[in-house]
């Protein structure tokens, strides 16, 4: 009968055991084992794995085999060709003072037997012992060499040049300008004075030529030449021999 059918059911269903949650998870997990030889020997080469000692000849490296690498000098090298630089124009610099020194030599040389042909061809005075004759004389001197104590035309100071031209007219000076102030009779002013009359003081002595102008030996740079009264420094005597 249909009671008897049910019966039968519910009793089969409290047979079975109902099935947990965690059987069910339990029944669905996954576990994986993996095992590894034991190793006995200490591995040494730890870039064994990372290095290639093959290469393939056709192997493409992108052009990085031909690169141009600039090479670079060391700072040693630096200073090595910098002092080999100095030292070359060092030398450089000896050799052009050497022969500017050696041109200036010549040219000294040259000059001293200029001058020597000069002197040897000095202008003989004339036989008229005037004033005039004797600036005019004078004039003949320009360029003439100046040496301190000097007395004759290779050089001499300006007392000196004044004591040498007087005495080619037979008039025997003094050498000291201090001295040549008190020679011959004293003239009262430049305005009467005359061609180869002495303008002298202390510090300097020169012939008048006229005109306010005298020839005198002024110092080695300049030499003998014509300059105007103030190359003296305060007062002067006009002194008249001839």
């Amino acid at each position: 009968s249909i009671f008897a059918v049910a019966a039968v059911s519910a009793s089969l269903g409290a047979a079975v055991p109902a099935a947990s949650a965690g059987s069910a998870m339990a029944d669905t997990t996954v576990t994986a084992t993996r095992s590894f030889p034991k190793t006995t020997a200490a591995k040494r080469d730890f870039l064994a794995e990372h290095t290639s000692t093959d290469v393939e000849s056709n192997a493409d490296w992108g052009g990085i085999e031909s690169l141009d690498v600039p090479q670079t000098e060391s700072q040693a090298e630096k200073d090595r060709k910098a002092q080999e630089q100095a030292e070359a124009e060092a030398r450089a610099q000896a050799q052009a003072a050497q022969a500017q020194a050696q041109t200036q030599a010549e040219t000294q040389t040259a000059s001293r037997s200029s001058e020597r042909a000069d002197i040897s061809s000095v202008p003989t005075a004339p036989a008229s012992a005037t004033g005039q004759a004797l600036a005019d004389y004078a004039l003949q001197f320009q360029g003439y060499p100046y040496v301190s104590g000097g007395n004759t035309p290779s050089g001499w100071d300006c007392s000196g040049f004044v004591q040498w031209v007087f005495a080619q007219f037979g008039v025997s000076l003094p050498h000291y300008s201090g001295a040549q102030m008190s020679v011959g009779t004293a003239v009262g002013s430049i305005a009467e004075a005359a061609p180869g009359d002495i303008i002298v003081n202390t510090q300097h002595a020169a012939i008048y030529i006229g005109n306010g102008m005298v020839i005198n030996a002024l110092n080695p740079a300049q030499g003998t030449q014509v300059t105007s009264l103030a190359v003296f420094s305060g007062g002067y005597a006009i002194r008249r021999v001839l």
